[in-house]
């Protein structure tokens, strides 16, 4: 028996890196999925995104441990999309009782004079996460058995990430942490409305990632351009980065009964970064 068993999980940016793994465990924990992400290239994005095929492997991968899922391309940014995706999911597997709103992106621009890396990283991070609440927080609330939302915010959503004024022109990474930041509100505003109905709200704030969306020839050349970047984002630990099951496996302890009564929490999982 796994500690979710019997019940389903709305899981954004399911594709590849922290979507997959948050997928694939809690599957492993006996929830059936409803998936979704972009699967297509973005102007915004300065590395490759994931692919149909990447969504397509983590069918395989839940589906290899006996629990199903319903998974389809949509973009996190447009509400009517993330809607459909819900519906079709819900249709087909009855009920929601987690959200994870994991979709995030590092948008960046050849044009030093763009605000739109900024805007970028609110639509995608902020916008996104609102959108992904949103369609499944009414059918929880009428299903009546409470539920358990999770935001992937960042240690950015903790501490401000610029050293310099030269990093403050980064749009892209300003706007990333605003939105990190901003999540944290929309996380605090949900725990309260939505405690009476036994719906339960935090954020999980990862340092650095093993995934796709770091480890990239982009975020390398950001960080040699860049060294208070790095600085910014030590670890206390002796590790350089995290790894997603390491985060997933937060995300599974806060969907299960043992974070029964854990709401309206900022929870790290930083190996200390936010204490240095």
């Amino acid at each position: 028996m796994g500690v979710l068993d019997g019940k389903v999980a709305f899981i954004s940016g399911a594709a590849r890196g922290q979507g997959r793994s948050h997928a694939v465990r809690m599957a492993q924990e006996g929830a059936d999925v409803i998936a979704f992400d972009v699967c297509e290239q973005l102007p915004m994005a300065p590395y490759e995104l994931a692919t149909e095929a990447d969504l397509a492997e983590t069918v395989r991968q839940v589906q290899a441990t006996g629990r199903r899922i319903v998974a389809r391309k949509a973009d996190v940014r447009y509400g009517e999309a993330v809607q459909a995706v819900f519906d079709e999911g819900i249709a087909a597997l009855g009920r929601i009782d987690i959200v994870v709103a994991n979709a995030g992106v590092i948008p960046a621009s050849e044009d030093a004079n763009s605000f739109q890396p900024f805007y970028d990283a609110l639509d995608v991070m902020l916008k996104g996460v609102y959108h992904t609440c949103e369609v499944a927080v009414p059918p929880m609330v009428q299903q009546g058995q409470g539920g358990s939302i999770i935001i992937t915010s960042s240690t950015a959503g903790l501490k401000g990430i610029t050293r310099t004024f030269e990093m403050s022109r980064l749009r892209g990474m300003v706007g990333y942490a605003a939105a990190k930041h901003g999540v944290v509100g929309l996380m605090r505003c949900y725990a309260n409305a939505l405690g009476p109905h036994s719906i339960r709200c935090n954020t999980l704030h990862p340092t650095g990632v093993n995934t796709p969306m770091i480890a990239t020839e982009f975020f390398d050349t950001l960080a040699v351009e860049h060294p208070t970047l790095l600085e910014s984002l030590a670890n206390a630990l002796p590790v350089p980065m995290v790894e997603a099951l390491d985060i997933a496996n937060a995300a599974v302890f806060l969907a299960s009964d043992a974070a029964r009564y854990i709401t309206g929490v900022t929870l790290p999982v930083d190996a200390g970064a936010t204490v240095r």
